[in-house]
């Protein structure tokens, strides 16, 4: 017969397992870690070298972070970010990524409502580098590998792509010039996105590509403002003339109607990819024998 003292370490396990836990413990972290992201870009805004670099370090204590609470507070195998496939589908998700984002500003180009005046040096490019990583890893690990995951894990994909989608989506009412149209717009092309690319691939990098090439380009290349925060000079001067609902106004591109369409489009596509390949999760009541497992569909 076991013991009380016995039951203690699996009692604790099942708590601090579980994905209220998950939510409150591991996305707490990661909280505060993009916390001392966005310390690092602003003491270094000046020296965009050191601020990658420390970037680059805070990133890889992200990814160490996340590891250990897989590895020592689950007690389960870390597929969602395994390095086999990693790098096929981080760069097809930068490519993608980069797609979409060109994409809209070349249909601005064709209605003449973004005009090229000039181009900076190649040195406009780097700051950028520091955002998009920050944005792209940790949001990625928050959002998709905590939140969606923890959601998925007792009320399955579909209810966990709304919570999170949401939830990201409204994030971004705490960027400088964040509207609620805005937030909502990324709730939908992006949650939808980005949480598409786990659902299909049962990996992080696919979405953690897609993230960075899209913040990269936006900022480094079209300088363009990023989801409702200033905007900064990248490798294109440019002017901005047309209706909000086209170019997104002062929340950037992300609140226009090309992004919407393109990058939603782009998201159900996978999401019926998902859908095919048997990668969707019902709700925990839906699976016999399964009462507080989750399934590897990598």
């Amino acid at each position: 017969m076991k013991t009380p003292a016995n039951m203690l370490p699996r009692i604790a396990h099942c708590v601090f397992s579980s994905p209220p836990a998950r939510v409150l413990l591991l996305g707490g972290i990661l909280v505060l870690f993009m916390s001392l992201n966005t310390d690092v870009m602003s003491n270094y805004a000046g020296e965009p070298f050191k601020a990658v670099l420390h970037i680059i370090a805070l990133a890889i204590a992200g990814f160490a972070v996340y590891v250990g609470y897989a590895h020592f507070i689950e007690k389960r195998a870390l597929s969602e970010i395994a390095l086999r496939g990693a790098g096929r589908q981080l760069g097809l998700g930068l490519l993608v990524g980069v797609g979409l984002y060109a994409a809209c500003e070349l249909i601005l180009m064709a209605l003449g409502i973004y005009r090229i005046v000039g181009l900076n040096p190649l040195s406009y490019m780097i700051p950028a580098l520091a955002m998009a990583l920050s944005s792209s890893v940790y949001e990625e690990l928050l959002f998709r590998g905590v939140l969606f995951r923890a959601v998925e894990q007792w009320l399955g994909s579909w209810v966990a792509l709304v919570v999170s989608s949401l939830v990201f989506g409204l994030t971004h009412l705490l960027n400088p010039q964040g509207t609620m149209e805005g937030a909502l717009f990324i709730a939908v092309e992006a949650g939808i996105l980005l949480a598409a690319a786990y659902m299909l691939t049962r990996q992080l990098w696919l979405s953690i590509g897609f993230h960075f090439a899209w913040n990269y380009t936006q900022s480094a290349i079209f300088s363009g403002i990023v989801s409702g925060n200033d905007a900064q000079q990248g490798l294109i001067r440019s002017t901005v003339n047309g209706p909000d609902w086209l170019t997104g106004g002062s929340f950037g591109v992300e609140s226009s109607v090309l992004a919407l369409l393109l990058c939603t489009t782009t998201g159900i596509v996978m999401l019926l990819m998902a859908t095919k390949r048997g990668r969707i999760l019902p709700p925990i009541w839906k699976r016999p024998g399964r009462l507080f497992a989750t399934r590897d569909m990598a």
